[in-house]
């Protein structure tokens, strides 16, 4: 009876430490918190920054009429197709944000377009183009270098574009395979720079379901996400094999128990 005793006592921290554990690992784990809020939030829109790479492109009733505003890419042609009849899509030109957040538009000139979301920028367009065309052109704003980073205890770290230049924290971790067992939830690195150079890093905490209501569950372009390791990860690679610091400790109080049994035969 006392070995029985004994033997409980020695697996009781295993059984609380590994319940302690899995606390940490589900993430939103308070829905109701925002289940039951009543507050709305406004869709997320994602705003142009210096060194955004924009495409953008004018469409009207009238093509010859639009020509001037759109910037093709020349390309050359072969004399041996010459007599061939095909037909082919322009390339579009890039337009690069400069650091004052400005593009240089065909005829227009300089277009002041950063900090303004992509509705934004095309509304501006149409506006200045009024004085050039006899009606109201189709404006396309595309962010052609969205990009986000995902790094750390993750399956597939990496750089990712996003081509609908709307992405959550979540989504970003889906697409890096998500995080590994050693990753720590409430511990997340958002690291960010805004459009006048400030740079800051933002702690998230995933297991809060409160964090879909944050001004950072959206990420911006250019963000970088970095998932710390946990104590274990760092044990590990400090004695440098796989075993796991639980592996290990299960197998210290399997010796000692087994040991105590003999002694109390």
């Amino acid at each position: 009876m006392k070995i029985k005793r004994l033997l409980l006592l020695l697996a009781l921290p295993l059984v609380v430490a590994s319940c302690t554990s899995y606390k940490n690992v589900p993430y939103l784990q308070n829905p109701e918190a925002v289940n039951d809020s009543r507050e709305t939030l406004p869709l997320y829109d994602a705003k142009i920054m210096p060194k955004d790479l924009l495409s953008i492109t004018v469409n009207t009733t009238d093509p010859k009429s639009a020509t001037p505003f759109n910037l093709t890419v020349q390309t050359p042609i072969n004399a041996a197709l010459t007599n061939i009849s095909t037909t082919t899509q322009p390339t579009m030109q890039q337009y690069l944000v400069n650091n004052k957040g400005e593009i240089d538009f065909p005829v227009i000139g300089r277009l002041a377009v950063g900090g303004l979301t992509k509705n934004e920028a095309e509304e501006l367009i149409r506006e200045r183009l009024k004085p050039y065309l006899k009606e109201t052109p189709i404006v396309t704003v595309r962010m052609a270098n969205y990009k986000i980073s995902v790094l750390g205890e993750v399956a597939r770290p990496g750089s990712f574009t996003i081509g609908n230049e709307k992405v959550n924290v979540l989504e970003a971790l889906a697409m890096a395979g998500d995080m590994t067992i050693y990753g720590v939830r409430d511990n997340v690195k958002l690291i960010r720079e805004d459009v006048n150079g400030k740079r800051e890093i933002v702690t998230l905490d995933l297991n809060n379901a409160g964090i879909v209501t944050s001004p950072y569950y959206y990420l911006k372009q250019n963000d970088i996400i970095y998932v710390t390791p946990n104590k274990t990860k760092a044990k590990n690679s400090d004695i440098g094999n796989s075993t796991t610091l639980w592996v290990s400790s299960l197998s210290i109080l399997v010796s000692i128990a087994g040991l105590l049994v003999n002694i109390l035969k």
